[in-house]
């Protein structure tokens, strides 16, 4: 299937979700939906229209959508339905060069014709303005100032439900207010005598992503008192799901492994392999991982003595293994994107149990439990590391058991959003820890007999955003929440809190699922 086709055949899936939803009233599910998202990963700009300027899919790290013209009074490229009415567009722009004073680099919703929309715009004056565009009238909606520099990428987002229309920059409300001018259309990129590039632009609809602009948090002193109405989700959920998925090897014939030097070499290269891991290897260092991998456990896999090191990679799956006793990583994910590390067991390592860092992205870690080790999973190896990780380091982290492990539940630098979700906390010195600019969603976990539950900054690094709502605290110290957080773009089933303990310790681990 085409990616138009399947963008279009998203929207109608996410409209027939939402009309269940308002029909049926579910509850305890995050209804987002996600009804287009493009990353240019595949080099391609099909879906997209342009008017004005010259487009080109050109490398940025990673593929980005760049207008590299400053003499263009307009241009735009447009995406979408124009049926779409409350939805949020969000996309990361990097303006490259400016012609002129009062120029600007923008991103659109609700645009009816080329002329027609609602515009957020990042000007060379230094400031951010929210605008409703209506052929050569402006109407400035709200405003705030703002350094902008060349070289530098932001994340802009629109809100858009009803008349009320917000815009963000890096997770911050620059701007809301009121206005009916446009009440439906596409989304666009925009750039006025200004060179750009656009990447990960993803629309899902408005209201059903769970609000992340407030934060304020709920009372904690009465949680929910009963479990989850559904059972928990155990199949990807979560970031993994995003710039195209998450499937390792597919559907390629199993190869099982029973050695060290028999597993480095089924896992290398980028051709798609399932692995599957029979007994214990005993090893060293680390086994370098390859793109379009899933490597499985089978009953009673264990990797003992050495870490998967999955570098420069995409699009690998990691299920039901144990690992024991690493002298580096038991897996480190860097300068990787689309991975699901799920239902494992890590005990007595080194370092960390499961550290993403160096422009990651897209990564889902869940069902897993760490027992008997220290430092669990970082997220962001160093303050100094702003250029590589800020856009990026985006992890979904849900339903994993921190067993009396001491820190890192995660440790989060630059990610924005990261979402902690479900996960069951016990005898921990602290939870989760939001520094250095991040972004950290928290919310329906059970913190029970932990320090600190969620710390904003931590030791020299500078704080980060937290929110954090729903949680379960029993013996444990004091929440710390401060600012807000991107909006999660796909959809989750979230439990009671009350729950978690319960589920989580029934199903977190190696050894609890069949594959």
């Amino acid at each position: 299937m085409s990616r138009t086709a399947r963008r279009g055949l998203l929207a109608v899936v996410a409209g027939a979700l939402a009309a269940i939803v308002v029909a049926f009233g579910l509850g305890g599910v995050a209804q987002a939906a996600t009804l287009f998202s493009d990353d240019f990963n595949d080099s391609s700009a099909d879906g997209w229209s342009k008017s004005g300027g010259d487009w080109s899919v050109v490398s940025d790290g990673s593929p980005t959508f760049t207008q590299s013209k400053t003499d263009s009074e307009l241009a735009r490229q447009f995406a979408g339905s124009t049926s779409w009415t409350a939805y949020s567009v969000q996309a990361r722009v990097k303006p490259l060069a400016f012609s002129g004073s009062n120029r600007f680099v923008a991103l659109a919703s609700r645009s009816s014709s080329a002329t027609k929309m609602y515009r957020l715009a990042l000007t060379n004056a230094n400031r951010a303005e929210l605008q409703a565009v209506d052929g050569s009238s402006v109407t400035v909606i709200g405003s705030a100032s703002l350094t902008v520099s060349t070289g530098t990428w932001y994340t802009l987002r629109i809100d858009a439900n009803g008349s009320t229309i917000s815009g963000f920059v890096n997770g911050t409300r620059i701007a809301s207010g009121s206005n009916s001018a446009h009440s439906a259309g596409r989304v666009g990129l925009v750039t006025v005598f200004a060179s750009a590039r656009f990447d990960d632009v993803v629309v899902s609809t408005d209201g059903s992503v769970p609000p992340t602009g407030n934060p304020t948090n709920p009372p904690t002193s009465n949680p929910p008192t009963t479990g989850p109405t559904t059972p928990p989700q155990t199949g990807l959920v979560g970031w993994a799901t995003q710039g195209g998925g998450t499937n390792g090897g597919g559907s390629a014939s199993a190869t099982t492994v029973t050695s060290s030097s028999a597993l480095s070499s089924a896992v290398s290269g980028s051709t798609a392999r399932v692995v599957r891991v029979s007994g214990t290897i005993s090893c060293s260092g680390m086994i370098s991982v390859g793109s379009n991998k899933t490597i499985l456990g089978n009953s009673g896999a264990t990797i003992a003595g050495c870490g998967l090191n999955v570098s420069n990679a995409s699009n690998v799956i990691i299920r039901n293994i144990s690992f024991r006793d690493w002298d580096d990583d038991a897996i480190n994910v860097q300068y990787s994107t689309r991975v699901w590390v799920d239902h494992n067991s890590f005990t007595n390592g080194y370092d960390g149990a499961v550290d993403v860092k160096r422009a990651s992205d897209y990564v889902t870690i869940s069902w897993n439990r760490v027992y008997g080790h220290d430092k669990s999973m970082l997220l962001g190896h160093s303050d100094d590391n702003a250029g590589e990780d800020v856009g990026h380091l985006r992890v979904t982290y849900h339903h994993n058991w921190f067993d009396g492990s001491g820190t890192r539940h995660p440790r989060v630098r630059f990610g924005n959003p990261v979402h902690v979700y479900n996960n069951y906390y016990n005898g921990n010195e602290y939870g989760v820890a939001s520094t250095m600019d991040a972004g950290v969603l928290v919310e329906g976990n059970y913190f029970e007999n932990v320090d600190e539950p969620t710390l904003v900054g931590y030791a020299d690094s500078d704080p980060g955003d937290l929110v954090q709502r729903n949680n379960v605290f029993v013996g444990s110290g004091s929440p710390q929440s401060a600012g807000s957080t991107n909006s999660i773009p796909y959809s989750y089933q979230l439990d009671n809190a009350s729950g978690v303990k319960s589920s989580v310790t029934s199903g977190a681990g190696a050894g609890r699922i069949s594959v």
